[in-house]
């Protein structure tokens, strides 16, 4: 069967997250419902990675196998899953690819957004968009900590538990290179957007990072400590796990 990658984006707010699940109230469950209404039969899909509840995506990445007897375009399919899909859901491309493509194990790399508003009084239409940090961060601070990500490293200590984790995990399961890792300041400081690139994202991985960094950068945890927990992995892990309003999804890279 024909297989076609797709690119979405959704507000995550009203969903328990990507991940079927039983009673439905997923990303995934809602696209595949989708997928049946056109074609009248079952799709299952596969995506770049599963995001939490809460977490939003700009551009979340899947891939689906048509049926051969279905002769529309790629173009035309993203008309017709737009059609049956909420609002908060939005496909925004469709493109062939090789029938061994896989959306997950082809992936190269992704990048996370994570968006903090430092402002006194949070807008109603930031609501569910932002972590809320009205008593201020130190940007310069927050940036100096991002950079102890930066590399390889075993990030156990912050990946929280799935549930399906091997009992015995090879050596390299925990670890992950981070390309870069950096903030930028906007509307005169009060929205700090920091942005991860790295090769793979472990269980709530960028909302342990974002927590953790907070920490240092309000003066509640020191840059040593920071290190430590890259440099000795085997410590206990972070309990500072940033809200998933935040945090955004903004690309996978096959190249």
């Amino acid at each position: 069967m024909p297989r076609l990658l797709f690119t979405c984006a959704y507000d995550g707010t009203p969903w328990c997250g990507w991940q079927s699940q039983a009673g439905g109230c997923t990303i995934q469950d809602t696209l595949e419902a989708a997928f049946g209404a056109i074609l009248k039969a079952p799709v299952r899909i596969a995506a770049s990675g599963r995001t939490d509840a809460g977490v939003h995506a700009v551009a979340q990445c899947f891939h689906a196998d048509i049926p051969e007897t279905c002769r529309m375009s790629p173009q035309n399919w993203v008309a017709a899953l737009n059609a049956h899909l909420p609002a908060s859901i939005r496909i925004f491309s469709a493109v062939p690819v090789e029938s061994d493509f896989h959306a997950r194990f082809n992936a190269r790399s992704k990048v996370y957004e994570y968006v903090i508003s430092t402002a006194a009084v949070l807008s109603p239409f930031e609501v569910n968009r932002v972590w809320h940090c009205p008593h201020g961060v130190d940007a310069h601070a927050l940036a100096e900590a991002l950079q102890v990500y930066v590399g390889e490293h075993d990030f156990r200590r912050f990946a929280a538990k799935r549930g399906n984790e091997p009992a015995e995990p090879p050596a390299d399961y925990y670890v992950r290179r981070i390309y870069s890792a950096d903030v930028t300041e906007e509307q005169g400081g009060k929205i700090l957007r920091l942005r991860y690139h790295g090769n793979g994202f472990m269980y709530r991985m960028v909302r342990l990072l974002t927590g953790t960094a907070h920490k240092v950068a309000v003066g509640k945890m020191s840059s040593e400590a920071l290190r430590a927990m890259l440099l000795e992995p085997l410590g206990e892990k972070t309990r500072h796990c940033a809200p998933s309003d935040g945090l955004y999804l903004t690309e996978v890279l096959y190249r």
